[in-house]
């Protein structure tokens, strides 16, 4: 029988590296190698945050993922990160993959299980989303009782966008970045400009929470988020 190492999804939280559970940073402490996403080669997030845990001896594989429209690109690219990281899990070796927020909730992390469970035995270690710690950080509870609740990416249509929140009681929008001014139209069509606050990189040093009614500017970076509650 031949013995792999394990395929680890560990989620590092929002950017607040005290957010980090403490089963994650055992895991952290003891990988014999970590894998982590840098998107179009910048410093990787991940990394930044769980830096402090990490295993002084520990293997680090940086997969570079280019920002780029075409699936196929990504493909190739998540395609070669999953070999990659089999390559140490075939020697023995455990391989620790850092997760912003959580490994399974829109999450680079998703696509490199895809290709490699099944072959290696998976642990998956849950983190704090962006969207439990911008409500935390608004102190708006996300919904009550029997409300419906929907996490939408501002990357939809702006009709498709119209559609979902008008049947949600409350929902977080993601992913803004440059798709704002859309927001805001769909947010202003269906009168809930003043239900919603604009958080941006929450936890981490320069983080922002605003009524989105008070920001002046469209140039908001991709982790941003808008709450909006009906009631």
């Amino acid at each position: 029988m031949v013995i792999t190492g394990r395929l680890i999804g560990v989620g590092v939280g929002p950017g607040d590296p005290d957010l980090i559970t403490m089963k994650a940073i055992k895991v952290l402490r003891n990988a014999p190698a970590v894998a982590y996403i840098s998107a179009n080669g910048r410093p990787s997030m991940a990394r930044y945050i769980a830096a402090q845990y990490l295993g002084g001896s520990a293997k680090e594989i940086k997969i570079t993922l280019p920002m780029h429209p075409s699936s196929e690109i990504a493909d190739a690219a998540y395609g070669e990160g999953a070999s990659r990281i089999s390559a140490d899990l075939e020697q023995g070796r455990d391989v620790a993959v850092l997760c912003e927020g959580d490994p399974l909730f829109y999450g680079s992390f998703g696509h490199l299980l895809d290709r490699l469970r099944g072959q290696y035995p998976v642990e998956i270690v849950p983190g704090v989303s962006s969207v439990m710690a911008a409500a935390a950080a608004a102190e708006q509870p996300l919904a009550y009782a029997a409300e419906a609740f929907s996490v939408l990416p501002a990357t939809m249509s702006e009709e498709g966008l119209s559609t979902r929140l008008k049947a949600s009681d409350a929902a977080v929008i993601m992913k803004l970045g440059r798709h704002l001014e859309k927001v805001r139209s769909v947010l202003e069509k269906q009168g809930l400009m003043e239900r919603a606050i604009y958080v941006e990189r929450v936890t981490g040093p320069e983080q922002k929470v605003m009524p989105l009614s008070e920001l002046d500017h469209a140039d908001t970076p991709y982790f941003s988020l808008i709450l909006v509650t009906r009631q």
